[in-house]
């Protein structure tokens, strides 16, 4: 927290905790990813009785770990995939701090280069924290883009990625898609590889099918809305290990139950929570936490939850395209200069490298003690699901790390999943909110609206924050306070600019 302007908003007043009630309110949270666990947090420290409910059978969600037998290999680490921790992701790291107060279990990638098909190369290494110096040195260092780019930009198009507020930046182009938005504004197209597509990406979508709105806010969270920068930090061992299991020790202790492996079906008003195993809890208070799915399923479920238009919000919320994960260990290492993450553009099917011995502490066992190395490639937004995807990967991973051809692989594993929220052009305005019109019901998780500056994992905690305090106002108690980044753009003149473009022009 080293941005001076970020935005701490107050926690709900009320009373200290539950202990001065006639009665100890219980309360369900159903998911036990980052949103679930988050509210299960805020829930459980204030003396309410929680059950989470989790349809795996370990804790994380998305960001879950766990041990799979891999054939080569044996009993292994394995999860869904490279996370960045960024240092915005206030509310995720407050979470965090429950179990280790100075984030010990986050080690710091200093850079994560980005390289596009004509070999061009960008870093994030060494660039200033404030903006708008931090983007405007990006972009002048860049290979792809020049001087004469700059100039040609139409700024007052441009001027939205420098004056975002939620919820208005949504208004005002949530109807337009991302490349859309980047040929309006004049962004030269080799850039976009490098500058945006990495933004987009993050939502498992390619520019067409996402958001304007979402891509600018995006730009605000990491560019010119915040001096935390653009360098993240990584989990240093798999999530279960690091994050996920001390958690859950941590929450036991305050009382908090799990049921794993169970996949809940139904939730009664009133409330009583259905499980596929036949259980039955009752509540005080719920919290969905799930992905798209889960939620439309139970919501679907649940008759009598809800009304029309609330249950039609939920019903209309899409998923993303499939994303690919293909793990490989080699038998020899790739070359010691290779950076922990590598992030690609206009190299299809390709989207980022991770060499895991450079920062998980199984990997880097595992490489030391076999002299190999775990790489794992992504595909984000798959088109293609046939068995040439993998293949397509490797000849791009053999192509850019040329070493890693005369490798043999000892072991692999692929992991296809399509459960990520959608956030395409129109989403914003139908997407359910934390509040729902059910007393004592909230939402959280990364789909879910909150008009905060806040993406991705940080945006489940901080669903996961709101739909606790939602259900402590209900019971009297007071709430946890959130942080985000600066709600608006912090360049007065570029407001004004802004605010000049959208006024009718004679």
């Amino acid at each position: 927290m080293r941005d001076p302007r970020r935005v701490v908003h107050p926690a709900p007043a009320g009373l200290a905790d539950t202990a001065s009630l006639g009665h100890r309110p219980r309360a369900v949270v159903v998911g036990g990813g980052i949103a679930g666990l988050t509210a299960a947090t805020g829930l459980a420290e204030r003396g309410v009785s929680v059950d989470v409910v989790e349809r795996e059978p370990y804790l994380g969600g998305r960001v879950g770990g766990w041990t799979d037998d891999v054939e080569g290999v044996g009993a292994t680490a394995m999860n869904r995939g490279f996370h960045a921790f960024f240092r915005q992701y206030y509310n995720l790291r407050t979470l965090l701090r429950r179990v280790d107060p100075q984030l010990s279990m986050l080690i710091p990638v200093e850079d994560y280069p980005l390289i596009d098909a004509e070999g061009r190369r960008d870093t994030f290494r060494g660039l200033p924290q404030t903006p708008p110096f931090n983007a405007v040195a990006f972009a002048l260092r860049s290979p792809t883009f020049r001087l004469r780019d700059l100039a040609r930009l139409n700024a007052r198009a441009a001027a939205p990625l420098a004056t975002v507020s939620v919820p208005d930046i949504y208004d005002r182009l949530d109807h337009v898609d991302a490349e859309t938005f980047l040929q309006d504004i004049n962004f030269p197209a080799a850039a976009r590889h490098l500058a945006f597509e990495v933004f987009s990406r993050s939502f498992f979508a390619q520019p067409p099918d996402l958001s304007a709105a979402e891509l600018a806010t995006m730009f605000h969270i990491y560019f010119l809305g915040s001096t935390e920068g653009l360098v993240f930090d990584v989990a240093d061992d798999n999530f279960d290990v690091t994050l996920w299991e001390p958690l859950r020790r941590y929450l036991e202790g305050l009382g908090v139950r799990f049921h794993t492996g169970v996949s809940v079906t139904a939730v009664e008003p009133g409330f009583t929570v259905h499980g596929d195993s036949g259980q039955e809890l009752p509540a005080d208070g719920v919290v969905l936490a799930t992905d798209v799915t889960g939620l439309r399923g139970i919501v679907g479920a649940s008759g009598d939850l809800g009304d029309e238009s609330w249950r039609a919000a939920v019903d209309g919320l899409g998923t993303a395209p499939p994303f690919l994960v293909h793990r490989i260990w080699l038998d020899r290492p790739v070359a010691p200069d290779r950076p922990a993450f590598l992030g690609t553009g206009g190299l299809t099917p390709l989207d980022n490298v991770s060499v895991l011995e450079r920062y998980e502490r199984q990997a880097a066992d595992w490489a030391r003690r076999t002299n190999g190395s775990v790489v794992e490639l992504h595909s984000y937004a798959v088109t293609d699901t046939s068995d040439e995807l993998p293949r397509r990967l490797l000849a791009r991973l053999h192509a850019i790390y040329p070493e890693t051809a005369r490798a043999t692989i000892v072991g692999e594993r692929l992991l296809l999943r399509g459960d990520c929220p959608r956030f395409a052009p129109g989403d914003f305005t139908a997407r359910p909110a934390v509040a729902t019109p059910v007393d004592g019901l909230a939402l959280a998780g990364d789909g879910i609206r909150i008009d905060l500056p806040v993406a991705l994992m940080e945006r489940a905690a901080t669903t996961g924050w709101a739909a606790a305090n939602r259900l402590l106002a209900r019971f009297g108690v007071a709430g946890h306070a959130v942080t985000t980044v600066p709600t608006t753009g912090r360049s007065a003149t570029l407001r004004r600019l802004a605010q000049r473009g959208r006024q009718p022009q004679p």
